[in-house]
């Protein structure tokens, strides 16, 4: 199963720049669209849906979208358990804080750092932040991130510049 994970979107109603063509491309290929907030829009997810099966967290700056979605969520993916919240709080610890959040999570989607993050954390979970596609700040890259699963297993994890 190919996973496309997107955050830190920030993409407003009506704005003339959307999704850059890379992020397109790795969305064509996907099995499943995990967002992990800071969506802003309902179309944004309308659209992400489109390419496939999506789920998406709420976002600090995902005003329009309270209630409609979860602050943080569990999922099974082609047997791989997957967490997913917007902010992991600060760097210094977040290896440990996510373990005890998600104690039964294999992987932890999240993003609101703009930073991409692909990274063991304890106990053999792993930790996902897939950077932003629109708003790099800092980075030398806008950012996607692709999870291949199969079986139970991840495969595969990898940063996409876009």
């Amino acid at each position: 199963m190919r996973v496309v994970v997107v955050a830190d979107t920030h993409l407003r109603r009506g704005s003339p720049r959307g999704l850059p063509p890379g992020a397109l491309h790795e969305l064509a290929q996907a099995d499943v669209v995990l967002h992990a907030g800071d969506i802003l829009t309902g179309e944004v997810l309308e659209s992400l849906g489109e390419c496939a099966p999506t789920y998406a967290v709420l976002g600090n700056n995902d005003a329009e979208l309270r209630g409609a979605l979860p602050e943080r969520r569990m999922l099974e993916l082609a047997g791989v358990r997957v967490a997913m919240v917007h902010d992991s709080g600060p760097r210094k610890g977040r290896e440990a804080r996510m373990r005890r959040a998600f104690p039964d999570a294999d992987v932890v989607v999240f993003g609101h750092s703009h930073i991409p993050w692909n990274e063991p954390g304890v106990d053999g979970q792993w930790l996902l932040n897939p950077g932003s596609p629109t708003q790099r700040r800092s980075q030398p890259f806008p950012t996607v991130a692709t999870l291949d699963l199969a079986d139970g297993e991840i495969l595969a994890t990898r940063i996409v510049p876009v």
